[in-house]
């Protein structure tokens, strides 16, 4: 018999480390290999906001690593308002816990607030820094 779930903690769990695939060690064990994928490109991200911060903007490595971190959030965001999204009948028959209340739904809120602001924000940055190093970005004015 598989152990209950709930899906509040599950959301809360997507919200606040589903960059580093907390959620799905929390609803399938740590042996889950999609849990470990989020792993690296949190890490890799993360060492690129690092590099950033330290070398300045000219550091092209951490261009490309830096949307490896928004992405892993985002994805996180997007498991949030999945669970948190399920109907009661739906989760219960897979993860088979009780039903879920409002907890549930200010995790759904919370992260379509940070989800939405983290990929505008990794799609703006990537953009930029694309533009950069192809030399447009002074050119398109003119």
């Amino acid at each position: 018999m598989r152990p209950r779930r709930s899906k509040t903690l599950a959301t809360w769990l997507a919200v606040l480390a589903g960059a580093l695939g907390g959620h799905r060690f929390y609803l399938h064990g740590a042996r889950d290999v999609a849990g470990w994928a989020h792993v690296p490109a949190a890490l890799l991200g993360a060492w690129g906001v690092a590099r950033m911060l330290s070398l300045g903007h000219d550091d092209r490595l951490a261009w490309l690593l830096i949307p490896l971190l928004g992405a892993a959030i985002s994805a996180g965001m997007v498991a949030a308002l999945v669970y948190g999204l399920t109907p009661d009948e739906r989760w219960n028959a897979r993860h088979g816990e009780g039903r879920s209340g409002w907890l549930a739904v200010f995790g759904v809120l919370a992260a379509l607030i940070v989800g939405a602001t983290v990929l505008i924000s990794t799609i703006a940055f990537a953009s930029q820094r694309y533009f950069e190093a192809q030399g447009l970005s002074g050119t398109l004015g003119q």
